[in-house]
């Protein structure tokens, strides 16, 4: 009898772990940036022209690199995102060396040439006329939009709030920089030690956004842990969506397609 109870108890304690270990919210996929600019179609014709993204076949502001959309939203006045807690985004290309002189006579400045990260690959810095930093990383196994790079005051406790909130998968960039993926994108926390860094609202990253199968059901489960809820769910054509914020003051949108 004593062993049926105690294998009773320990039984519940393992559904107990498995239970506090599934994510409140358990995201499909990695689905957009919103980047601010004070001429969006001019904005999003340069990330084409420039960059090689995909236009919008619709005409809107936004463009796609494979599967990611940036999505470009106006503003008065522009603020750049170093400084904030998004500092910036990555995108991954074969030869950076030769994209960054590309880069550069079309308008981009260069904020720290091609070095080499040992046993990484090669990166470099660039930042594009609204103060978007962009990092240019050479990464044989993805091409495309490659990540989000938050800084932070404690990047352990932020990796594993997004893990515990939205899943992902908890892994090392060449077994050497600490992140989480959503559908093979990283997103990485460096520490921001002593400097102030502003919440993403007002930069020129706004948000990053995780593609949800229910957004409502997302947000409640989200609310019931605490979460700051910055916009309720609502809907726009086939779009639902909603805002939440992460303890750092990044903005993070909650989407739901209906046409994946």
């Amino acid at each position: 009898m004593k062993r049926l109870v105690g294998a009773i108890v320990s039984l519940a304690f393992f559904a107990a772990a498995i239970a506090a270990a599934e994510p409140a919210v358990k995201v499909v996929g990695y689905d957009n940036v919103h980047i601010r600019a004070t001429d969006p179609a001019r904005a999003a014709d340069w990330y084409v022209k420039v960059l090689g993204a995909t236009p919008s076949p619709t005409g809107a502001p936004q463009v796609t690199f494979g599967p990611v959309l940036i999505a470009i939203v106006k503003t008065a006045q522009t603020q750049p995102s170093v400084s904030s807690v998004i500092d910036h985004i990555g995108l991954s290309f074969p030869n950076i060396e030769t994209k960054i002189k590309e880069f550069e006579a079309r308008g981009a400045k260069v904020l720290n040439p091609p070095r080499d990260a040992p046993g990484i690959f090669k990166y470099a810095y660039i930042e594009d006329p609204w103060g978007v930093k962009i990092e240019l990383v050479e990464d044989p196994d993805l091409s495309g939009f490659h990540q989000v790079h938050l800084r932070v005051r404690d990047p352990e406790a932020t990796l594993k709030w997004y893990q515990e909130n939205f899943g992902g998968e908890r892994t090392k960039l060449r077994d050497r920089v600490d992140g989480v993926r959503y559908s093979r994108i990283w997103l990485f926390a460096a520490p921001a030690g002593n400097d102030t860094v502003a919440g993403s609202a007002e930069r020129a990253i706004q948000n990053i956004a995780l593609r949800v199968s229910d957004v409502d059901a997302a947000v409640s489960a989200l609310k019931a842990k605490g979460v700051k809820v910055i916009s309720e769910p609502r809907s726009l054509n086939t779009v639902r969506y909603a805002f939440v914020e992460d303890p750092n003051g990044v903005r993070v949108e909650l989407i739901q397609r209906s046409n994946p």
